[in-house]
């Protein structure tokens, strides 16, 4: 991997008085996969919502390309190429999918290269142009997730945040959404990812992370922590 995109270091955030992230530091390089997995409620999530600017930490850094990220706000970051793909996927219902992969690119005025992107998408994920006139809010939960995944990708993200992309979805769809998260990767983009899934994350990945209670309980090569005992037992429900 190359030089980190992303630094983290000491990173605290409350949600009023309760402490959601104590201390956090991580790396993500440049052109690689890195997963943070843990139990619900570890603060996953919270790293990603002060990553793209959402929750404002208490206390420590974020470095993005060397440049510290504490005073800026959401939207400046997706204009830096910091994009994130949210819990629940977040489509707006009443437009349709073209509509809303369309405002994914509502940052950007290169109109010619929006649309060779639109076409990447649609190449990507097939049952999106097959749907591109029917509203979003009448998909399945898997091509939502598809179009999630679209929208953010319009933006052109040098980090892409993907908060749960298998939540709530079937086996053979979420296979899909996995291997094209890979294959995203494989073009040349970083991805931090947050998944409940911690086998699919792990294998997926190239670093990983395992928060509990807004601390890094351990960190690693994925593959290793894959064969971690705590975390068979912990995570993926096997016995040691």
């Amino acid at each position: 991997m190359g030089l980190n995109l992303l630094e983290i270091s000491g990173l605290s955030v409350f949600y009023d008085a309760i402490q959601a992230l104590r201390g956090v530091s991580l790396n993500v390089p440049k052109g690689s996969i890195v997963c943070l997995i843990g139990a619900n409620g570890a603060g996953k999530s919270t790293v990603l919502r002060a990553v793209s600017g959402i929750k404002k930490p208490s206390e420590g850094e974020i470095l993005f390309n060397g440049r510290n990220l504490a005073s800026l706000a959401p939207h400046v970051l997706v204009r830096m190429g910091i994009v994130q793909c949210p819990e629940g996927r977040g489509v707006f219902p009443n437009l349709t999918v073209a509509e809303n992969l369309d405002l994914g690119a509502y940052i950007r005025s290169d109109r010619v290269e929006i649309a060779g992107d639109l076409d990447h998408v649609y190449s990507l994920f097939p049952r999106l142009k097959e749907r591109h006139k029917q509203m979003a809010g009448t998909l399945s939960g898997g091509e939502q997730q598809m179009l999630a995944i679209g929208r953010a990708l319009m933006a052109r993200p040098q980090l892409l945040l993907l908060d749960e992309p298998s939540l709530g979805l079937a086996p053979q769809v979420i296979e899909l959404i996995f291997e094209t998260i890979e294959r995203i990767n494989g073009e040349g983009t970083t991805i931090l990812l947050v998944e409940q899934n911690a086998q699919l994350a792990l294998a997926a990945s190239h670093y990983a992370y395992v928060l509990e209670t807004g601390t890094i309980l351990l960190e690693g090569e994925a593959d290793r922590v894959l064969q971690n005992p705590k975390v068979k037992q912990a995570y993926l429900g096997e016995a040691v």
